[in-house]
């Protein structure tokens, strides 16, 4: 089996939607058209893929007519976005290592699935993600201050949502599933075209918020695209000890169409995002996503990842690294890859340089601030609560200090 009917939502949709999301399409896809199979949960048993691990390319009838804009500097930005986000998450894990960061959560090996993400998406779209997602967060202009920031203890929250039409991260498993489908609904309301983008793990397919979600988006056809990035592993409990058949059957029983794409094919994610967002926009509905990918890292620097994996798994997944990949590729296509590696590299070096000098400029709030901006209007009680810590910081100041 490589495609299996969608159930599909029968509700009425309250804002004179289509109820059908064929007829959502009819006006741009014809009956030999690939895109019309929109309404597929497509590559259940095989993930969707373009790219062999060694870079040849071969035609898919589903994901090509979303490849047709490629081009070797496409493919050349691509390579170039990975590289950065690579370079930037090793150096976070550095300053992890040397004391600056309390923890950083490792992204190392779903480079192309972030960034075949981010980069298919449309400005405006809004992203409720995860804490992994910090590839995505690079692509949305988040400065890397305001990146570290939470992972240093200075702040709750790492930079202004509204600017980077993206949530800051949400650590809490699953939470940010009902964040995106309220969202996605109250855009719906308003007559917006936008999406809402939800980043989570393989893990949080087990948590009750990200099933909840998937009944509300389902139920009123909210213009949401659920983003599972299935990297084998949620901390140390291995994908198929809570799965036993491919994460992405389960949304289909809720009526979302699905599909499983291989999360280290750069072009295979790109295309697939394409795909979704447009069967989204075209109002049939939420979209489910199941990149199947692979985490070379620890899942937090807390996790000793060698007490649940062997070196024979990693030497395997290391040969599918999506970079390597793509260098593979640019390579079989006669394209200057050293030149390309090499302005990659130097791009890397410097987000990663900024990063590490962005550290120094984070400095610790005043104890007092944790009452600020709780509430949006004075409370006696946290006026009250404010009081007695500064009463007894103040008591534990030497005899005679007037600090």
């Amino acid at each position: 089996m490589s495609t299996m009917m969608s159930a599909g939502s029968t509700r009425p949709p309250r804002d004179g939607r289509p109820t059908s999301p064929t007829s959502a399409l009819s006006t741009h896809a014809q009956a030999d058209d690939p895109r019309r199979h929109h309404d597929l949960a497509g590559a259940l048993d095989r993930p969707l893929h373009v790219l062999d691990e060694d870079g040849t390319r071969h035609k898919d009838p589903l994901l090509d007519p979303y490849l047709a804009d490629v081009d070797e500097k496409t493919l050349a930005s691509l390579l170039r976005d990975m590289t950065v986000i690579r370079a930037l998450d090793d150096e976070a894990v550095a300053l992890q290592r040397q004391g600056e960061l309390g923890l950083w959560p490792p992204l190392r090996g779903q480079e192309a699935a972030q960034i075949g993400l981010a980069r298919s998406l449309a400005d405006d779209d809004f992203l409720f993600t995860s804490y992994r997602e910090n590839g995505v967060a690079w692509c949305r202009g988040v400065e890397p201050a305001e990146m570290l920031s939470v992972w240093r203890g200075t702040t709750l929250s790492g930079w202004d949502p509204f600017a980077r039409r993206m949530a800051t991260p949400q650590v809490i498993i699953g939470a940010q599933t009902h964040h995106a489908v309220g969202y996605a609904m109250a855009m719906s309301a308003r007559g917006e075209k936008n999406l809402a983008v939800t980043c989570f793990g393989d893990g949080a397919m087990s948590q009750g918020d990200v099933n909840e979600a998937m009944v509300f988006a389902a139920s009123f056809r909210a213009p949401v695209l659920f983003f599972c990035q299935n990297n084998h592993y949620a901390i140390s409990e291995p994908v198929a000890l809570q799965a036993t058949v491919p994460l992405s059957h389960r949304p289909v029983g809720f009526g979302i169409p699905s599909l499983r794409v291989d999360g280290n094919d750069i072009l295979a994610m790109r295309a697939a995002v394409a795909l979704a967002a447009e069967r989204i926009r075209s109002g049939a509905g939420p979209m489910f996503l199941e990149a199947v990918t692979y985490r070379l890292g620890p899942h937090t620097t807390s996790d000793d990842p060698t007490r649940y994996r062997d070196e024979a798994e990693l030497e395997t997944w290391r040969k599918r690294d999506p970079i390597l990949r793509l260098e593979n590729h640019l390579a079989r296509l006669g394209a200057p890859v050293e030149r390309y590696q090499e302005e990659a590299q130097a791009q890397a070096r410097e987000a990663a340089d900024a990063l590490h000098r962005a550290v120094s400029t984070l400095t610790d709030p005043a104890p007092e601030s944790l009452f600020e901006n709780v509430l949006t209007t004075a409370h006696a009680g946290l006026a009250r609560q404010r009081a007695q810590m500064l009463a007894f910081e103040a008591s534990l100041a030497p005899a005679g200090s007037t600090s």
